[in-house]
């Protein structure tokens, strides 16, 4: 069959096909105008495409991205090596990458920081390749070596990057570690605060990778201000929901804002560095020439399409829903039996309880037995943990990609009653 035969077979199709299908299915069409030499390869991205059709992806740090993102992140883009900033580059040929650059920048601005006059005080750093290296790089523009970060112990939600001893966050600075109250699992920002006097922390980190509930960022910038620190948010899993007002904001608060972009953003794997005026210049020089050469300018594309979709109505729309389905998953979870931390969500997240109240088994047996059901999720430590981070005392799961396939309340409670029966038999 001719190829422009193959096209018009697909656009006939399209309309047949379901709306929470057609992102796979677009990706097929893509495929099919786009065939590569390399079938080895080829193969394998089939593979994986049609693994991600077939699974229910509860994954909390994962979320699949529009057509649009894809597109530009396999664009020329991608040929062209723009090592520097805007305007001060060490190559030649960069007129249309300034431009991009400029438009990502003022779109990650615009999105987050709505008041014009609020947003005057504030740079951002499009660059970093991912969250490890933002974080990375604003230790080093702003903490001196062997100085203190105070950060939220990994079993209780934290971060590598906020100064665990395995990350080299932990080796090149002092974490002063912080957890959740024993008995609520939810922070105690008193204790917090004792803490933070008694440690006098250079920067103090907020904003976590297991922490289901809301933050109270202006009872951190208390803290930090208590002690003389920086304050750090790291909204990795949030930020997706801080764009479309389902969850406070921290940068009224905060000194440095980092964020992924693939998370409940929606974006490619990619990082944001928002910072003070005043900061942004130290973070800039950090990331490049610091940690980093030349930025990927097709996923910067990417982010800036991301973006400009996250500043819609219906993106808004979809962030609210993702926590709606969160909140009416861990209903049910706690219906059937299951105990929750902290009791529920806030947020998109939620954690479970699989050995001391769940079904006796551990995290990676709970994650083994729901993906061979085509469930997918990760292992993860709950506060006070007493078994090893290599087989935990629970899950974590997420909404943020099915509610992205399309899904509301009603199928969150039949995912939550399917979890109960293969995690219980």
């Amino acid at each position: 069959m001719h190829q422009k035969d193959n096209i018009a077979s697909v656009k006939v199709t399209f309309k047949t096909i379901p709306h929470n299908s057609r992102y796979f299915y677009f990706l097929s069409f893509y495929s099919i105008i786009n065939l590569m030499q390399d079938k080895q390869v080829q193969k394998l991205m089939q593979e994986e495409k049609m693994r991600q059709k077939n699974v229910i992806n509860l994954v909390a740090s994962e979320n699949y991205v529009s057509k649009d993102v894809m597109m530009a992140l396999g664009s020329e883009l991608t040929n062209k090596y723009a090592e520097g900033y805007s305007k001060f580059r060490y190559y030649g040929g960069n007129e249309v990458v300034d431009k991009l650059d400029d438009l990502c920048r003022d779109r990650a601005l615009k999105l987050f920081i709505k008041k014009p006059t609020e947003r005057e005080k504030w740079g951002v750093n499009i660059q970093a390749l991912s969250g490890s290296p933002a974080n990375l790089a604003v230790y080093l523009a702003l903490v001196p070596l062997g100085g203190k970060i105070m950060g939220m112990m990994l079993d209780h939600g934290g971060h590598l990057t906020h100064g665990f001893k395995a990350s080299v966050t932990g080796k090149l600075w002092k974490q002063v570690p912080y957890g959740a109250d024993k008995d609520t699992e939810v922070l105690d920002y008193k204790e917090l605060k004792k803490i933070a006097i008694a440690n006098k922390p250079d920067i103090i980190v907020a904003g976590y990778t297991a922490y289901p509930r809301i933050v109270d960022w202006k009872a951190f910038r208390d803290i930090a201000d208590s002690c003389g620190a920086l304050f750090m948010v790291d909204m990795s899993h949030v930020s997706g929901l801080v764009a479309g007002g389902a969850y406070p904001s921290p940068f009224p608060y905060a000194d440095v804002v980092t964020t992924t972009v693939h998370k409940t953003l929606r974006g490619p794997r990619s990082a944001l560095i928002f910072a003070k005026k005043e900061l942004i210049s130290k973070i800039d020089k950090a990331v490049f020439p610091g940690i980093q050469g030349g930025p990927h300018m097709n996923q910067i594309a990417g982010v800036a399409v991301a973006l400009k979709e996250a500043s819609t109505t219906i993106f808004k729309k979809h962030a609210k829903q993702t926590v709606k389905n969160a909140k009416v998953f861990a209903k049910e979870l706690t219906k059937l039996g299951w105990r929750l931390v902290s009791g529920g969500t806030d947020s998109h997240l939620i954690l479970i309880d699989t050995w001391m109240h769940g079904a006796g088994i551990g995290g990676r047996e709970a994650s083994d037995r729901l993906e061979k059901e085509g469930i997918i999720v990760n292992k993860n430590t709950i506060p006070f943990d007493t078994r090893s981070p290599v087989d935990p005392s629970g899950i974590r799961v997420g909404t943020a990609a099915e509610t992205t396939m399309g899904k509301t309340e009603k199928d969150f409670i039949k995912i939550a009653q399917r979890m109960d029966k293969i995690l219980r038999k």
